[in-house]
C-alpha cells in the first residue's frame, strides 16, 4: 500500500461511520469522511447532542452564598 494514502485505508478492525455507516477511515476515524466529520461537528455546535441533566430536587440553589 502506497504509505502517502495510509490514511484512507479502513479501520482495523472495520467500524461503520456513526453519521453514514459506510465504513471509517484511518485519517477521519470515527468517520468515513471530512463530511461526516463536519455533520458531527456541527450537530454538537447547534446543541443537537446534549448530556442531559437531572436537577436535584432536594438543592435549592438560592441557599447557596453568593462571591
Amino acid at each position: 500500500m502506497d504509505p502517502v494514502n495510509d490514511n484512507d485505508r479502513p479501520v482495523d478492525p472495520p467500524k461503520a461511520c456513526s453519521i453514514c455507516g459506510k465504513p471509517a477511515t484511518v485519517r477521519y476515524k470515527p468517520f468515513c469522511s471530512k463530511r461526516c466529520a463536519d455533520v458531527d461537528l456541527n450537530r454538537w455546535l447547534k446543541g443537537t447532542y446534549a448530556i442531559p441533566a437531572v436537577e436535584d430536587p432536594d438543592e435549592d440553589v438560592s441557599d447557596l452564598p453568593r462571591d
